[in-house]
């Protein structure tokens, strides 16, 4: 876009006809917390404990429509920490975002679905989590960054050989006891 004297001259940005937007839109409408379970079974045994927690971190995305152009996604992350006396402490946090989209493909309204807006919700998700660790008495679990749009890829990758595998009959090589 050129400017001439503070006035626009490239107008190619503009809505559709009769003002029909039909300009491609994602966004972050809004994240909340919609489940958030802390457990300390062992409190106050657990804070004698000598040894050191060994960390679990599990995490699941899923997104569900919610509306036309609106999708909840939700991301899951499950923390077990224990050690040879037991559990020090459990953390399961289901953390939302509902997704508003317009105008977008299919196929790259779901790379944002699960691969963006988990991207984009992780950074609070892990800091419930690092809240939660410490109020439960320990010192705050800072999870580490994760690379959702490498995972989105590597499980494409991987369903789409799945597919190519069906396809193919899944026939036994020559030579193969199968």
């Amino acid at each position: 876009m050129a400017d001439e004297g503070d006035v626009l001259t490239n107008l190619d940005n503009q809505p559709g006809a009769n003002g029909a937007d039909n300009h491609p839109a994602a966004a972050i409408l809004t994240q909340y917390i919609k489940d958030l379970s802390v457990e300390n079974p062992n409190a106050p045994d657990v804070y004698q404990w000598q040894d050191q927690p060994k960390i679990d971190v599990q995490f699941n995305i899923g997104a569900d429509p919610v509306g036309q152009e609106v999708h909840e996604v939700t991301l899951k992350i499950n923390i077990t920490a224990s050690g040879e006396k037991g559990n020090f402490y459990l953390v399961e946090l289901a953390y939302c975002g509902l997704v508003g989209m317009r105008n977008i493909p299919e196929e790259q309204g779901h790379a944002f679905l699960y691969a963006e807006a988990p991207r984009l919700l992780f950074p609070f998700a892990r800091r419930v989590v690092a809240d939660a660790v410490r109020d439960a008495g320990f010192p705050p679990l800072v999870v580490d960054p994760i690379d959702f749009n490498g995972l989105y890829v590597q499980q494409l990758n991987a369903r789409r050989q799945q597919e190519q595998g069906a396809a193919a009959g899944d026939t036994p090589a020559p030579g193969s006891d199968a």
